[in-house]
């Protein structure tokens, strides 16, 4: 449907988010320590570190991910982002309550 796209994000999102959270506080850490910390499958978090680390949120080390350099600007903007994305999505609620 429409927002099916949106929703896979959103939880793709989630996902990488509580991988992030879980490297930033328990770094450094390895994908098999991160699947069972987080309850994810490996092929996800090893997916999501990925991405991560193109983002230079996390980078690797010897002994696991740890949190990478663009991890403190990325925290500092994350309440504005958010708020953004909640503006946005009352934009679309108050289109889809109106006719």
């Amino acid at each position: 449907m429409l927002f099916d796209q949106v929703n896979k994000e959103l939880e793709l999102s989630q996902r990488h988010l509580e991988v992030l959270k879980v490297v930033v506080e328990r770094g450094p850490i390895g994908i098999l320590k991160l699947a069972e910390e987080t309850g994810m499958p490996t092929h996800k978090v090893r997916y999501s570190l990925r991405v991560l680390e193109q983002e230079q949120l996390i980078k690797p080390s010897s002994h696991g991910a740890v949190a990478g350099d663009a991890v403190k600007e990325f925290l500092s903007d994350f309440e504005k982002n958010i708020k953004e994305l909640i503006d946005r999505a009352e934009e679309v609620k108050e289109i889809g309550t109106s006719f």
